[in-house]
């Protein structure tokens, strides 16, 4: 029976759950976009307040020509009537003197709006990648993590690049667009009331086309966004890591892994052309049907007597002038959705707040030691599934050179990143030079450490330049002083302009032992109370690692010297070694005193020299 005359129960239930998933998803999208509208809105209100002058500049131009283009229509109907139908030709003369001069003014008008405009959007522009730039300097590790780098690249310079573009675009066409058309509708009611009526059909049509377009492509241009910073991140993979991919002969699988992203991306802009194409002929007809709405009726009206030929010609310049800039605005309201997603995606930078920031107030050391103490730390990963330090406690003392040994994932290089506050701990304090990390200035922090990264990373430049990064000031006698240490002399100087020498982004036309060792040469240049070397020793050979260490001892004097390696030869000379085995301490002493006691750490000797070193 309810198969034929009802709807049953169980489809009744499963359509009442699609309503319901559909008011869901509907309210949310209404959220977003209402949340775009707002973060675009108050992007242009933070950054254009000091562009004030020229946008008060800009408005009162662009009603000087709205006036002019209003005004031309009345003034050509005038022609008529009173020049032409009367036989006037005097009057001709005159008012088409004021015509020419009236569209001087506005040309004029139109160029300075243009200047301006183009000026205003171009310094919020400026502004505005100034401001990613400075909060992304800011972020640390979890908010690099949670945004990628190549997104944050696209919003930088891409999404930036599509709020400037609707900026001016809205200063130069949209504005004057909305004063022409008010000015327009107003005027042609004043010509005539009855064929204004018209009016009342073309308009709301007009606007609703224009709101069923916003609706229809905000979400396009959102996706599209995505697979853009989708498609930075497969494309940075691969241009980076071009020599693992032909090693392993993955040449063809990655290139099917960038076609798909790229169909993705050419799909989506397939969707957007094809409603952007649907603008040009729906302005287009109700353009012409106004016209012929507007010759119907308006000739009937001058056939009677009731309306002058002149009147109508202008009453049909107004509907073309309206037709013509809501047209206009239409079609560079294409701009309109992207500048919303992309306002959306910086609005998202510029609000994130960095979990590692200064403290109100800050604490200063009251001497620069260098000194390090962990107390009872644990520290865990954001998502992992236990933590990588387990209430670790000792002491790095200046005047000493400490090592931190261990397996792979036993928290060495955690050690370093909680030192210099990459990280802050979940429970118990680091102190470096006897105050908390979270209680110093970050800046005042790292102006008393030198850091080797684990991946030692050279800039564009010279080696000069690369060098004078931890020292601006550093003179070329202290640079070679800092490349003799660091066993570079020999290789800089061998080089074609020595310290000029140049070197590529990344340091890719040197060898990864001379990376490290510029990279090491960069940070004893600083000469900081504190130096944190990252398992910066592994590219070098034995004979090299040596020489480095021993010229490191007489360079680093007082300093304290931490250093994270997984070969034993490195660290065994260490004044104090430090052993982590899954995030606990099992072990702190001497190369001696942990072979006589430390197991962990004699299955490590033994792993590398041999049982006959461990026994």
């Amino acid at each position: 029976m309810n198969a034929h005359y009802g709807t049953s129960p169980i489809a009744a239930g499963r359509t009442r759950e699609r309503r319901k998933r559909r008011a869901r998803a509907d309210k949310d999208g209404h959220q977003e976009h209402a949340g775009g509208w707002l973060a675009l809105i108050g992007l242009l209100r933070r950054f254009i307040r000091p562009y004030a002058r020229s946008l008060c500049l800009i408005i009162i131009l662009i009603v000087v020509q709205a006036a002019g283009n209003l005004y031309l229509p009345n003034l050509n109907a005038d022609i008529i009537n009173e020049g032409v139908v009367a036989g006037n030709t005097g009057y001709i003369w005159r008012a088409g003197g004021m015509m020419a001069v009236i569209v001087f003014v506005i040309a004029a008008a139109s160029i300075i709006v243009v200047y301006l405009s183009s000026r205003t959007s171009m310094g919020v522009g400026a502004a505005l990648r100034a401001e990613v730039y400075r909060q992304v300097q800011a972020f640390s590790s979890h908010e690099m993590k949670r945004f990628g780098i190549p997104s944050l690249i696209t919003r930088n310079i891409n999404d930036v690049q599509q709020v400037q573009l609707f900026l001016q675009t809205l200063l130069t066409q949209l504005v004057i667009a909305v004063v022409i058309c008010v000015g327009a509708v107003i005027m042609a009611v004043r010509e005539s009331a009855t064929l204004s009526l018209l009016l009342t059909v073309t308009i709301p049509a007009m606007g609703l086309f224009f709101v069923a377009f916003l609706i229809a492509m905000l979400p396009l241009y959102r996706s599209l966004q995505v697979t853009v910073d989708r498609s930075n991140q497969v494309l940075r993979d691969q241009i980076t890591g071009v020599r693992v991919i032909r090693a392993f002969l993955r040449t063809r699988s990655e290139r099917d892994r960038f076609r798909a992203v790229n169909a993705d991306i050419s799909r989506i802009l397939l969707r957007i052309t094809r409603i952007a194409a649907l603008v040009a002929p729906v302005l287009l007809g109700v353009a012409n049907l106004s016209c012929v709405g507007v010759f119907w009726f308006g000739g009937r009206l001058a056939s009677e007597g009731s309306m002058p030929i002149g009147n109508m010609t202008a009453f049909l310049m107004y509907i073309t002038l309206v037709l013509a800039y809501i047209g206009g605005a239409v079609s560079v309201t294409a701009l309109i959705p992207q500048a919303v997603a992309s306002a959306e995606r910086i609005r998202q930078v510029i609000d994130a707040v960095p979990a590692i920031t200064d403290p109100p107030r800050r604490a200063v050391p009251a001497e620069i030691t260098g000194c390090v103490e962990f107390r009872d730390v644990t520290f865990g990963y954001p998502g992992s599934e236990r933590p990588v330090l387990n209430d670790v406690t000792f002491t790095l003392r200046p005047g000493q050179i400490s090592a931190v040994i261990g397996g792979t994932g036993s928290g060495k290089t955690t050690v370093l990143n909680l030192i210099s506050r990459f990280f802050d701990v979940a429970s118990g304090s680091v102190l470096v030079n006897g105050i908390d990390v979270r209680e110093q200035s970050a800046e005042m922090l790292w102006s008393t450490i030198g850091l080797v990264p684990q991946a030692s990373f050279l800039f564009g430049g010279t080696v000069a330049s690369n060098l004078r990064f931890s020292k601006p000031e550093a003179t070329d006698q202290e640079l070679w002083r800092a490349l003799d240490a660091a066993q570079a002399l020999d290789f800089v100087a061998s080089m074609p302009g020595q310290l000029e020498a140049p070197i590529d982004q990344g340091g890719i036309n040197v060898s990864g032992g001379q990376r490290q060792r510029l990279s090491i040469a960069r940070a004893v240049l600083r000469r900081p109370s504190l130096y944190l070397f990252d398992d910066c020793f592994s590219a070098l050979d034995p004979a090299t690692d040596a020489r480095l260490r021993t010229a490191l001892r007489a360079e680093t004097g007082d300093a304290v010297v931490v250093m994270v390696a997984q070969r034993v030869s490195t660290i065994m000379h260490a004044d104090q070694i430090i052993v982590l085995d899954a995030g606990d301490v099992v072990g702190v002493g001497t190369h001696e005193q942990l072979l006589a006691g430390c197991g962990p750490y004699q299955e490590i000797v033994a792993s590398q020299l041999g049982e006959g070193a461990a026994a």
